[in-house]
C-alpha cells in the first residue's frame, strides 16, 4: 500500500482467494476506461441480424408474387434474413398445398441470393419459411 501511495497509483486486488492474496499496482480509472473502450469496439464489430417479413395469401396473383419476390431479393442482398409466410384467413386453410407450393417456388427463385434455413411449416393459420442470405465472397 505504501508503494502504491508513493507512485500515486491504486492497489487493486486481483485474486482475493489466493494465499497470499494477489494484488496489482495500476491506475484503476484508466483500467476501467480501457475496459469500456474494448467492450465498445467489440460491440461495434458484432453484427445485428435483421429479420424482414414478406406476407403472401394462398392465392397471390402473379404480379404481386413478382413484386414481393423482388423485395425479398433486395432484403437478402442487404444481408437480412427473410421470413416468408402465407397467411390463411377463414376457410382458406383448405388451400394449404397452394401455400406450400408458393413458398417452395419463392425458395427456388431466391436460391442464388439465399439458402433455405427452414422449410415451410404450418403454425396455426400461418405457413412459415426462413431464408438466410448467402455469404459474400
Amino acid at each position: 500500500m505504501r508503494l502504491a501511495d508513493e507512485l500515486e497509483l491504486d492497489l487493486v486486488e486481483i485474486s482475493p482467494n489466493a494465499e497470499p492474496p494477489v494484488c496489482k499496482i495500476m491506475d484503476y480509472k484508466k483500467f476501467v476506461y480501457m475496459q469500456k473502450k474494448r467492450d465498445k469496439e467489440l460491440k461495434a464489430k458484432s453484427t445485428q441480424i435483421v429479420v424482414k417479413e414478406i406476407r403472401f395469401g394462398p392465392q397471390t396473383d402473379e404480379h404481386d408474387y413478382e413484386f414481393k419476390r423482388k423485395n425479398a431479393e433486395k432484403f437478402l442482398k442487404e444481408g437480412s434474413k427473410l421470413k416468408a409466410f402465407v397467411f390463411f384467413k377463414g376457410r382458406s386453410i383448405i388451400y394449404k398445398e397452394q401455400g406450400q407450393i408458393l413458398l417452395l417456388r419463392l425458395a427456388q427463385d431466391l436460391e442464388d441470393h439465399g439458402k433455405v434455413e427452414a422449410l415451410p411449416v404450418l403454425e396455426g393459420k400461418r405457413m412459415i419459411m426462413y431464408i438466410a442470405p448467402k455469404k459474400k465472397k
